[in-house]
């Protein structure tokens, strides 16, 4: 039997190529089937499509006979199932439709069909916890069931003077442009973790602190647009 776990998400674009990042499942949400994914879920599979060389298609709507794209990327960090995809934008004039439906956040959800390996339910909440399953396709949809926004909920805490949880705010670094590294080494060890090491006496390492600061700037010019 295949099953669905839905994500509302932020995407970031890149220009008009078709590209775009997101999550296509968080972790520690109960959807609306009151199904949780954990941590580790996606682990075994992702492995086996790494062996085997291929990835998940990207679908529209679950619809077998619509593939609309490819991932280019497909991982698991602390937030979620972490994804990269090109959209056929040139050649499949549903592709294109689903790009600029998804620019203007009409669609604005991924879903992915899977298949449980091994779940166990929680006694007290009726919760069923999925700890392994067969990522078998993710599809752009309409209405997702999870309505975990990263960029939302991060905007949302910083509106009503709260602070966002580190899981949220490291994947809120990465929409702004930073790597998984680099947000995982911001969160740990602050600004100085992404300037260059060495003596900044040094002409070679003043020219990459230079370098450094100016990306720096850049990054909080993009966290600023995001908020």
């Amino acid at each position: 039997m295949n099953l669905h776990f839905d994500s509302r998400f932020e995407v970031k674009f890149q220009a008009e190529t078709g590209r775009f990042q997101g999550y296509a499942s968080v972790f520690d949400v109960v959807d609306s089937a009151r199904d949780r994914m954990v941590p580790g879920a996606f682990a075994r599979s992702l492995k086996e499509a790494q062996t085997a060389g291929r990835q998940p298609p990207l679908l529209w709507q679950h619809d077998a006979a619509q593939p609309i794209g490819a991932w280019r990327e497909i991982y698991e960090d602390s937030h979620g199932l972490f994804v990269t995809g090109d959209l056929f934008v040139a050649d499949i004039p549903r592709a294109k439709e689903a790009y600029k439906l998804m620019q203007e956040k009409v669609v604005n959800g991924l879903s992915i069909g899977y298949r449980v390996r091994q779940a166990h339910r929680e006694q007290k909440t009726g919760i069923r916890v999925l700890t392994d399953v067969d990522l078998l396709e993710i599809s752009m949809v309409t209405f997702p069931a999870n309505d975990a926004a990263r960029v939302l909920r991060v905007k949302s805490a910083l509106a009503d003077g709260a602070v966002p949880s580190p899981r949220e705010f490291e994947a809120f670094l990465r929409d702004a442009g930073l790597s998984r590294k680099q947000a995982k080494s911001l969160m740990a060890d602050g600004f100085k973790s992404l300037l260059p090491d060495g003596d900044l006496r040094d002409a070679g390492c003043a020219a990459a602190a230079g370098t450094e600061t100016a990306a720096l700037y850049d990054l909080a010019a993009k966290i600023r647009a995001l908020i």
